[in-house]
Parts: structure tokens; sequence; C-alpha cells
């Protein structure tokens, strides 16, 4: 089966199955630690609600039969062990049903999760993940050469990532036509990290260089992916250096590494081993069995009638960002700032000890999304805060997130400590606020002057009240 196997694509291989299942470790362990408070039995969205509501419309799920916190806890363990055996390598020195069936494993249970996560799981790159963890199944183990097909399909799907996102910013936003967008995003963008302040304040001539660059990898270079090696490799190279920077720049969970990890798909072990003396050495293969074969061939026509939905996504002058088009979350649409926002506004909740609501109040700390102006802010990529996301969201006003905050007061009222786990620390020290409020600020990034003189990232200043001083006989009532 020569024309099947990719004799050349073993370092391709190598990064794809240990990196994809290292993003899936990261997953699992964020479920294991933020699923519960946010989504258990007596969290923020409950899930056995939402499956009362939606029924079967929630999508393939083991939780349709049944849901338990402790369900949860077995399928975060589960998770974490199937994807800590492939990033050391045990399934691949099997056989190739043996990675088969643990990433198949992965991808179901994850695809569990995700189908009951609700807003705080509804980002482009669960998808993704769950797109990527599918199409790994199917690369084999090191007995057999990497499928040739399976290889096509990686890359089809990092041409969907890089051009889908490119074509949403030039139909999305001007300031990504006039090349200004660099000018908010550093600011703007949910979760900085400690570099995004010096980002944003690089020469605006530079951000321009930087936007028309990204407009250049994202819009030019994934055609030439499916190019003769070695610009296929080339290609992907320039895809991994462009998203090396948008990971110094910010925290965006595991988008950017997961990306790079996908662009690795088009290296050829003799590009990489010209660029690294005694790297990218070809493994010796056996015959790759029929039934892998006839498996995979399967599979890739299933994945190829399902890529007209995308493919016609991206001919759309409506065109969808980070879109799934079927219940498995498989040939989705991706992309991302289609949109710029031009000023931040952060939610800073509040609580206070005293029986009146006239004072005492003391600020609650998140631990990614900005509060305190003096706090450096942290990197958390590619771990994903979802409830700090769920923050940034709601100060732009999304109406989808109101639910699960009313829900987060009461809870904090409450002295819940699931919740509070959540956060960077607990300032009632385990004692229950007797009032909460949310109140609204502007920030800004300090300038050099005052960064100097004051030691502030952020200027801040209210702008007004999302929710008054409510008690919990208030919220209840």
């Amino acid at each position: 089966m020569d024309w099947f196997g990719a004799t050349g694509y073993d370092v391709a291989r190598f990064v794809l199955q240990r990196g994809i299942a290292a993003v899936y470790l990261v997953a699992f362990v964020a479920v294991l630690r933020q699923f519960r408070p946010l989504l258990g039995e007596r969290g923020l969205l409950p899930v056995p609600r939402f499956l009362a509501r939606v029924g079967p419309r929630a999508g393939p799920t083991v939780f349709r039969w049944r849901y338990s916190d402790r369900l949860v806890v077995v399928v975060g363990w589960v998770g974490v062990v199937l994807a800590a055996s492939v990033v050391v390598g045990l399934p691949q020195s099997g056989p190739p049903w043996v990675p088969m069936l643990v990433f198949l494993a992965l991808y179901g249970l994850y695809l569990s999760v995700v189908n009951v996560g609700q807003v705080f799981y509804g980002f482009g790159w669960e998808s993704l993940l769950l797109e990527a963890g599918f199409l790994a199944a199917f690369l084999g183990s090191d007995e057999v050469a990497p499928p040739i097909t399976v290889l096509v399909l990686f890359w089809w799907l990092v041409f969907r990532l890089e051009f889908g996102a490119g074509l949403i910013k030039i139909r999305g936003d001007v300031v990504w036509r006039d090349l200004t967008a660099l000018y908010y995003h550093h600011e703007t963008q949910p979760m900085p990290n400690p570099a995004s302040w010096f980002f944003h304040h690089l020469p605006r001539p530079l951000h321009k260089v930087e936007v028309l660059a990204n407009h250049v990898t994202q819009l030019l270079v994934p055609f030439l992916l499916f190019l003769p090696q070695p610009v296929a490799s080339v290609a992907g190279l320039v895809v991994v250096v462009t998203q090396g920077w948008l990971v110094l720049s910010g925290n965006f969970a595991w988008l950017n590494v997961l990306t790079m990890v996908l662009a690795c798909a088009a290296l050829a072990d003799d590009v990489v081993a010209r660029a690294l003396p005694g790297a990218g050495q070809a493994d010796a293969h056996g015959p790759t069995p029929v039934w892998f074969v006839v498996v995979v061939l399967v599979v890739t026509a299933v994945l190829v009638v399902l890529s007209y939905w995308p493919a016609r996504n991206l001919l759309s002058p409506h065109q969808k960002m980070n879109a799934s088009f079927n219940r498995w979350h498989l040939a989705g649409a991706y992309g991302a700032f289609g949109s710029i926002t031009r000023r931040r506004h952060e939610i800073v909740v509040e609580g206070t000890r005293s029986s009146s609501p006239d004072g005492g109040w003391v600020e609650y700390e998140f631990r990614g999304k900005p509060g305190r102006t003096t706090r450096t802010p942290p990197q958390v990529a590619p771990y994903h805060l979802r409830l700090d996301w769920g923050m940034w969201f709601l100060a732009l006003g999304s109406s989808a997130q109101y639910g699960w905050f009313s829900a987060l007061l009461e809870r904090l009222l409450e002295g819940d400590r699931a919740t509070l786990a959540l956060l960077r620390g607990d300032p009632f020290d385990g004692e229950r606020p007797v009032w909460v409020r949310a109140r609204v600020f502007r920030y800004r990034y300090s300038t050099w002057d005052e960064r100097r003189r004051t030691g502030q990232w952020w200027v801040r200043w209210e702008e007004g009240e999302l929710v008054a001083p409510v008690s919990l006989a208030s919220l209840r009532g």
C-alpha cells in the first residue's frame, strides 16, 4: 500500500499525536478543576436543568442518560490518563488500532463535556480540539506509515482555520482593512498576559506591519500547504512562527498552541533533517493492514462530504465564525476577532460584611482578568479560565451571560467554597458577605510615564453600576 502511506512524515505524526494529546490533557485538567462549580449539580448553569430543557438537542453526550458530579470526575480522570499515555508514546508503540481507540475515547469524552457545556464551552477552540482529536485517531501507530489522506485532512483543517480567520477579519471590521486593528486589540483582548502591555506600546507603524503580515499569513500562506515540498513545510513553519507571536502577546487558551501543532502536519522529514541535523530520520514501517486502509478511506470519504458546508461558508458573504454544522463538531468553521473592541470595560464584583450597603466594600479578584490596576497580568494559556472569559463577554453586554452571573452572586453570598476556588482568593476568609454588587469600570493601559511613576499596568474609572447591592434574601425573593 505504498500509495496510502506517507513515508516521510514521521516527524509530523510524532508532533501531531503528542501535541494534540497534550492539549487534551490541559482540557481535561480544566474539566476536573472548573466543570462542577460552573456546570455541576450546584453549578452556575447546572447540566441536569439544561438537559431537561433541551433533551436530545444537546447532541451526543454520556451525560444524557445520567448526570452526576462523580461521573464528571471519572470522565476527567480517564481523559487525563489517556492523554498522558499518548504524550509519553505508549499507544503509538502498538498496532494502529491502539492509538485509534485511545484518541476516539478522548474525542468522545470531551464531546460529551462540550455538548453540555453551554456558554462556558461555546468557544471555537473546543470544536477545533475535537476535530483534531478525531483526525489523530487515524494517523496510525509507529508500525505503519501515516496515511496520506489523513495528513491532507489536517492540511485542510489548518487551511480552514487560517483562511477562515483571515476572511472574517477582512469582511468583519474596517480596522483590519485599514491596518489599525492593533491600535486597540492588545488593550481590549479578553485576557492580556504580561507582555501585552509592551506589545500595545509598540510604535503604530509597526502595528500596521503586524496586521499586514497577519493578512499575508492567513489569506495567502494557507494555499501553499498543498504545494510540493519544501514549499509546504515552509508554509507550515510560517504559521507556527506567527502563532508563536500570538502566544507571546496574549492568553487565548490553547487556540494558538494547537494551531502550531496542527501546522506541523505539513513538515516533511527531509526538510526537518536539513534544518535540524539528526532529526527527521524516517522510521522503518511494516505493511499497512487492509482493515486500517478501509477504515481510513471510509472516514476520509465522510469528512470530504462534511467539508461541503465549511467550504460553502468560506465563500459566503455572510460567513459564520466558529460554527459547527453537525452535532459531532467535525468539519467546522473557524475564525477569531472578526470585530475589534475599541474600549475595554470590566465588571468589578464587590462584597461587604456590613449590615447596610453603605461601606466596607472589598473587591473579589479573578484569576486572569484585569482587576487591581497594579497587578501584573498573568500568563495562563494554554489553560482556559472559563469564568474569566465569561466576565469579558458580560462586560461586552452579552445577554447570554446574565443568567449565570446572577447565580454567581448568589454563590458568593453563600460563601460557596467551590465557586470561590474559581477566583484568585476569598477576601472574607470563609465568612459570608452580607451584600454584593457589580460595578462597571472603563480600563485603559497606563502610559510609560504612568507605569514608571505609579507601578500601574492599568488606569480605570467607574462608568456605572451593573447590579445594585443585593443580599441573599433579595436574590432568592
